[in-house]
């Protein structure tokens, strides 16, 4: 396991305290793997999900250390999302 991917999962699970998130949401990782998000948090993993976020590593760090606005990301075309659009919005915001 990458140790990227699991400094994701702990950074994730520390911003998910601060808010509700009741989706599932995979954030792949361009050559390294995949991260899930649920009502359990977050853990490294490839199960489905409601919304699938891909990225590069570089682009997943910055919107992780807040450097980059998920949103700003994907209208870029740094970030691709595919499924439920609304989840990733709720996301967004649980992220922020």
């Amino acid at each position: 396991m990458s140790d990227i991917l699991s400094q994701a999962a702990d950074a994730l699970n520390e911003k998910l305290t601060s808010g509700d998130f009741d989706a599932s949401a995979k954030f792949e990782i361009s050559g390294l793997g995949a991260v899930v998000i649920d009502a359990d948090g977050a853990r490294v993993s490839d199960d489905e999900a409601d919304v699938t976020l891909s990225a590069d590593t570089e682009t997943f760090q910055d919107i992780l250390s807040g450097e980059l606005n998920p949103t700003s990301a994907f209208m870029s075309g740094k970030l691709t999302i595919d499924g439920d659009m609304g989840t990733a919005m709720k996301l967004a915001a649980v992220l922020a």
